[in-house]
C-alpha cells in the first residue's frame, strides 16, 4: 500500500459543491447570446478544463468574436451564485486532520488565479494549502503541468503524491504525470467514467474520502 505525503486536490466538485453553479453559469450565458444551450450532463463534462476550453467543447458555435461577451456573461451568473457556494460537508475538517499530520497539502484547478483566491479567501482555506496552480498559470488538464509544478516546488517524489478528482481530466493528468489518481464520485463525472481512468479508487462520499486517504497518508 503507497504511503502519500502530498495529496493535491481538484477544486470544483471535489472540495466546493459548485458543479450547479457551473453548469447553470455555461447555459444562462448560452441564453444571453442566443446560442443553443447545452445539457447539464454536456456541461458538467468540461468542469475541470480551463473556462476557454470547456466553452469551445460545451458552446461549439461559440465563436472566437462572441468569446469576451460570453465570458463576461459567464461570470455575472457565476458570481450571482458564489455567495451560495460552499465546501462539501466533511471537507474542512479532512484538510485539518491531514494537514494535522504533516501532509502537504496542493490545487490543481481549471479555475483562474483570481477565481482561486477568491474562494481561498471566502473559505479561508488559503493557509491551509502548501501549493496551488490554475489554469491560466499553465497547461491546463489533462496536461501534466500542474503536477509536475507543484512536485517540484514541493520537492515530493511522483509515488508520494496522490491527486484527487471528481472528473477524467483530474484523473487523467494524474495519470500523464506519473501519480497515483483517486476519484470521487459526487461531482460532475460518472462512477463508470472516472473507473475508465484506472485510478487506485473511486469513493462516493466525503467520509469514504477521509477514510481513504487517512489509511493511506504518512509523512
Amino acid at each position: 500500500m503507497s504511503s502519500y505525503s502530498l495529496v493535491v486536490f481538484d477544486w470544483d466538485g471535489t472540495l466546493m459543491d459548485s458543479t450547479n453553479g457551473i453548469v447553470s453559469a455555461i447555459q444562462g450565458a448560452c441564453r444571453d447570446l442566443d446560442l443553443p444551450v447545452p445539457s447539464a450532463s454536456e456541461a458538467s463534462w468540461v468542469i475541470g478544463l480551463s473556462l476557454e476550453s470547456a466553452l469551445r467543447r460545451a458552446v461549439p458555435e461559440l465563436t472566437q468574436a462572441m468569446l469576451p461577451r460570453f465570458l463576461e456573461r459567464y461570470r455575472i451568473h457565476y458570481l450571482l451564485r458564489d455567495p451560495d457556494l460552499q465546501l462539501f460537508e466533511g471537507i474542512e475538517p479532512l484538510l485539518g486532520e491531514l494537514a494535522g499530520q504533516k501532509i502537504r497539502l496542493a490545487v490543481a484547478t481549471g479555475k483562474s488565479r483570481v477565481g482561486l483566491n477568491r474562494v481561498l479567501a471566502a473559505t479561508g482555506l488559503r493557509d491551509i494549502f502548501d501549493a496551488t496552480r490554475t489554469a491560466d498559470e499553465t497547461f491546463s488538464k489533462p496536461h501534466p503541468a500542474m503536477l509536475h509544478e507543484l512536485m517540484q516546488e514541493l520537492d515530493v517524489e511522483p509515488e508520494r503524491v496522490i491527486m484527487v478528482g471528481d472528473t477524467s481530466h483530474d484523473l487523467n493528468m494524474a495519470a500523464n504525470a506519473g501519480v497515483h489518481g483517486l476519484g470521487v464520485a459526487y461531482g460532475a463525472h460518472s462512477p463508470q467514467e472516472l473507473l475508465g481512468c484506472t485510478p487506485q479508487a473511486v469513493v462516493d462520499t466525503v467520509p469514504a474520502l477521509r477514510e481513504w486517504l487517512l489509511s493511506r497518508v504518512g509523512a
